[in-house]
């Protein structure tokens, strides 16, 4: 039994009604009126108790999904699952061929859309090559389609904005990656990238966050497999020198790095600076240099 309050019951005026499913019924649960029979009961005919069973037995698609030009609406004119497939005559093969040429044709049938799919395409290769979450790729996919409506792709590398969308769905959403590894992934150049994502990004009129250096400690941590208390500590670090603005100004690999390595050292870890540099992709002397300068406005105490 579910409790939904259709209508009010006409005996008492009581709006608590309940759905009788086993005697299809709604019931008042104050008086007991039956306010209506004959309930239809709009959930699936069929049962499934694991997640196989309802893999087979549901019979509806995919959920729309802004990574598919036509948001997985359309559908595919597929000549392997017919039956007698071998024993086609030729016309009836000749048929087949025809409707799954126009139907292609259709899919994509002016250059927006033709522009859409090759983009949508290359989204998805850089977002598997940097192993980025799935809703960073729907949430670039949206950032392109807006770029596109508004007309702003006309004269520019579909490359370098698939690149700077992606680029501002990860800064939105919080999400650490660096032009330097989009940069690579994509085969442009970082200043390509760069000035596509300023002009997305004022054309659009959309905020962009700021990415901090907590985002990147524990994604360093992660790939040096850090303790969890030093991951606990470099934050804690990071979030006093905001506070006496010591990261502003400064790239947020090296601050995270060098609070790593501040964090690793009071817990008596074994990390050196090249470690620390070859993950966050920055300098040894970077490291060093912000390392230096959380000891010093820190008053922190260390012994190597």
């Amino acid at each position: 039994m579910s409790r939904t309050p259709v209508r009010r019951c006409q005996e008492c005026g009581s709006d608590k009604l309940i759905r009788d499913y086993e005697n299809a019924e709604i019931v008042c649960a104050n008086c007991g009126f039956v306010v209506q029979e004959k309930i239809a009961d709009t959930g699936p005919e069929w049962r499934a108790f694991n997640d196989e069973q309802k893999a087979k037995r549901t019979r509806v698609g995919a959920p729309l999904t802004y990574t598919i030009h036509d948001k997985g609406l359309s559908t595919v004119i597929d000549w392997r699952r017919l039956p007698n497939t071998r024993h086609i005559s030729p016309d009836q093969a000749a048929q087949i061929y025809n409707l799954r040429k126009w139907q292609r044709r259709v899919r994509l049938s002016d250059a927006s859309e033709r522009n859409l799919a090759f983009a949508l395409a290359e989204l998805s290769k850089m977002s598997t090559s940097l192993n980025i979450p799935r809703h960073i790729l729907e949430t670039a996919s949206v950032i392109y389609r807006r770029a596109l409506k508004l007309h702003l792709i006309r004269g520019r590398s579909i490359q370098g904005m698939v690149a700077a969308a992606i680029y501002m769905a990860c800064r939105q959403c919080g999400v650490a990656r660096t032009l330097d590894e989009i940069s690579r992934v994509s085969l442009l150049s970082k200043k390509e990238i760069g000035r596509s994502y300023r002009f997305m990004v004022k054309e659009l009129g959309e905020f962009v966050p700021p990415i901090t250096p907590l985002h990147y400690v524990s994604r360093f941590s992660n790939q040096l497999g850090i303790q969890g208390k030093t991951e606990r500590l470099a934050a804690h670090i990071i979030k006093i020198a905001t506070e006496m603005g010591l990261t502003s100004g400064r790239g947020p690999t090296g601050i995270a790095a060098a609070a790593l390595y501040v964090a690793s050292i009071l817990n008596g870890g074994r990390l050196t600076q090249r470690e620390l540099a070859e993950v966050a992709n920055v300098t040894e002397v970077t490291v060093r240099n912000r390392y230096a300068s959380l000891l010093k406005h820190l008053d922190l105490v260390v012994t190597v």
